[in-house]
């Protein structure tokens, strides 16, 4: 998946890895959450990631012209989850927007896990 912004000068064109790549840091940015997790589907397991590996713990669909982002998160134990997923879903929101220019329809966020 590609994003295309049209303007009168011509079109840009930002890749799929770089949005993934700028939601994933803008998600690590915010106080609470721990890491990245990828789910593997074939046993269910959660797997941390590292910051290499950062795009396999997000998920980005285009939905008409804007897009979904999907987190996949481990969370700090004795921290709100709901404050922290509020204040993930905006720093998501902003640094994608602000960054690349595409709006932002929705953050889901899925909490796999949490560290003690």
């Amino acid at each position: 998946m590609e994003c295309k912004i049209h303007n009168d000068i011509g079109t840009i064109y930002i890749t799929e890895d770089v949005m993934l790549k700028v939601a994933g840091y803008a998600a690590l940015e915010c106080y609470g959450i721990v890491a990245m997790s990828s789910k593997r589907a074939k046993d269910g397991l959660v797997e941390w990631l590292g910051r290499e590996n950062l795009t396999k713990g997000v998920q980005i669909r285009m939905v008409e012209d804007k897009i979904d982002v999907d987190l996949f998160i481990i969370v700090e134990y004795g921290i709100s989850v709901a404050a922290v997923c509020k204040t993930i879903v905006e720093t998501v929101k902003y640094k994608l927007e602000s960054m690349t220019g595409v709006p932002v329809h929705k953050v889901n966020i899925s909490v796999e896990g949490i560290r003690i």
